[in-house]
């Protein structure tokens, strides 16, 4: 049993910020329905694929922030899947959608037309600017993805290195820090249904994430008047907290706090670095000298012996690419790599794991990700059935 196992969520995302958002709810045991447009979601062709894809259904995309969940094929322009889906929201616990502003008013399916249906229901729409509910601006007009949510909320101006253009996140943190903050909204709204019995309206913008990623901008430029730009790896206010090249990779190093500094020294026999720069004020107005001669002694020794030498006194990492993640015992040991079936494939394949651990109900993907419609069957006779009845066995 999940920490969400009571609960069914209705699902009309696709591509990646609404899918990882279900995703998360799925892992934690909520009974995921994915109603899909006419064809599927819009990433199921997309690469890699195991071997062949006429054979594979879908690709990694797909599987990766859609595993555990069951799908139905639905057109919501048509009359009669309008009335399932309907049939749907009436015993649903969460319905979550990413359109745009306006979509779901154009097929007769508001907030307030399935809320007055089921009047419990949290609806929950995760968008690229919000909806004009809490807050109408011009932008909601518009389609919006991860790079335009990383570019306005000031994530691209504050990345890359100093002398370089703005640089996107390599992860797609416009849609998943979006799809995260939107299943903490949600799991309060139903702690609110909890006490209530009042559902509500739960909308969340990529825009309006990035800008609350970006917290260090807004109180700096508040505090100071400074904007802050592209520094590399570096800290505006920290040092030395940077990334530095060793003779074979390289290693990170979080040294700011007076102990840390005096352990590195000490690593790197230069005790008077500690007595000439004592304070982190002091430190940090000497960084570009600093960091000369921190990156020297870096150079000249690979990433075992650096790690092995400050390890267990100075905060250390080295960077690691996917193979050596896969190689890492901390990742499997944390169950961080999930295997799943690949339909089609003559082997499983490996899935980011959930990184949110619990003692009693640990989440964890819960099967492959759904055929288009697999589930059509049980899930309509189950919204035929008298209410509280869970999923039908398949």
């Amino acid at each position: 049993m999940g920490a969400l196992s009571d609960l069914r969520v209705i699902d009309l995302t696709q591509m990646l910020a609404g899918p990882y958002c279900t995703m998360l709810l799925a892992d934690m045991g909520a009974d995921v329905v994915k109603v899909e447009r006419p064809g599927g979601d819009l990433i199921r062709e997309n690469p890699p694929y195991v071997d062949d894809p006429e054979a594979e259904p879908y690709g990694g995309y797909f599987q990766s922030v859609n595993r555990g969940k069951r799908s139905i094929e639905l057109d919501l322009r048509d009359e009669g899947d309008r009335e399932d889906f309907l049939a749907l929201v009436d015993d649903a616990d969460v319905v979550i959608e990413s359109y745009r502003a306006g979509t779901m008013e154009s097929f007769g399916l508001s907030y307030e037309t399935l809320a007055e249906r089921n009047p419990e229901l949290v609806y929950a729409s995760i968008r690229g600017y919000g909806d004009p509910r809490c807050g109408e601006t011009d932008r909601q007009a518009y389609p919006a993805f991860d790079l335009m949510a990383q570019a306005l909320g000031g994530v691209m101006e504050i990345t890359g290195p100093a002398d370089g253009p703005p640089t996107k996140t390599g992860p797609g943190i416009g849609d998943l820090y979006t799809a995260v903050l939107h299943a903490v909204g949600i799991l309060a709204a139903l702690h609110h249904r909890e006490r209530t019995g009042e559902g509500q309206y739960v909308d969340t913008a990529m825009y309006d994430a990035m800008l609350s990623l970006c917290e260090r901008t807004v109180y700096y430029y508040s505090y100071t008047g400074e904007v802050l730009t592209r520094q590399g790896n570096s800290h505006p206010t920290l040092f030395p907290y940077d990334a530095f090249e060793t003779a074979d990779g390289h290693v990170v190093i979080a040294a700011f706090s007076d102990g840390h500094w005096r352990g590195l020294c000490e690593a790197m026999d230069r005790p008077a670095l500690v007595a000439d720069y004592p304070t982190p004020d002091d430190r940090l107005a000497a960084r570009d000298h600093l960091r000369a001669e921190i990156a020297g002694w870096m150079r000249a020794r690979d990433t075992e012996t650096i790690v092995a030498a400050l390890e267990g006194d100075v905060p250390v990492a080295p960077v690691q690419d996917v193979e050596d993640v896969f190689a890492d015992p901390h990742a499997r040991k944390r169950d961080m790599l999930a295997t799943v079936e690949q339909p089609g494939a003559d082997r499983e394949v490996t899935v980011a794991g959930n990184p949110i651990k619990m003692s009693e109900t640990n989440p964890r993907p819960r099967g492959r990700a759904p055929l288009l419609d697999e589930h059509r069957d049980a899930i309509l006779r189950e919204a035929a059935a008298p209410s509280n009845e869970g999923p039908a066995d398949e």
